[in-house]
């Protein structure tokens, strides 16, 4: 029981730290970042930070792996949503442009852009890993409303590509151009079921 809790204490405060040095991450981005002041916003001492993490450079890999495994969690959800055709499509189109109108979303994307340089592997890791969260997600939903015959589409991947650059445009890159904070001029629940009845039109049964 006690090497349990000293554990679970463990992993909880490693949490913490990730979720501090994200934070500090985002705003000051990597080279203004400083370890110190990632261990005062976690409430670790400095020496308590790099038992964890022995260099920046390695806080910040985990950062960001950490980072697209759980910020893009609810688009994984959502593929298992019930319902017909429109129904599953509106709930993973939802959930796909919320995760892209998320400022911490956009700034993330920015960041690891901006340091793809100096860390090029993690670059390349979290844009796949969010291709095959994100985009794994709408292919899954394409190929099961095709198997069931509520889509004619030849070729699901194209499909959910086309779906998801209608949601792409009015979210992450209004926020990359525009800035992190700022928000489409239509509700983005209403952008989703637009890109459904486009999508329908185009790919719908009947």
């Amino acid at each position: 029981m006690l090497i349990g809790a000293g554990l679970k204490r463990s992993e909880h405060k490693k949490a913490e730290i990730l979720a501090a040095a994200r934070d500090i991450f985002l705003k000051e981005g990597y080279a203004d970042a400083g370890m110190e002041a990632v261990a005062r916003a976690a409430g670790v001492s400095t020496a308590t930070l790099y038992a964890y993490f022995p260099s920046k450079a390695e806080l910040f890999r985990t950062v960001v792996v950490d980072s697209v495994r759980t910020m893009a969690q609810p688009v994984r959800e959502s593929a298992k949503a019930g319902g017909d055709a429109r129904a599953r499509l509106t709930a993973l189109s939802r959930a796909y442009a919320e995760f892209f109108a998320t400022p911490a979303t956009r700034a993330m994307f920015r960041m690891v852009t901006a340091e793809r340089r100096r860390f090029e592997g993690v670059a390349d890791h979290f844009l796949g890993a969010a291709r095959e969260s994100l985009g794994g997600a709408a292919i899954q939903v394409v190929q099961e409303l095709k198997a069931s015959g509520e889509l004619k589409v030849d070729k699901p991947s194209w499909a959910a590509g086309q779906l998801m650059g209608m949601l792409d445009h009015a979210t992450l890159v209004l926020g990359l151009s525009a800035g992190d904070e700022v928000q489409p001029d239509r509700p983005v629940t209403q952008i989703a079921e637009d890109a459904v009845e486009t999508f329908l039109a185009r790919y719908g049964p009947g």
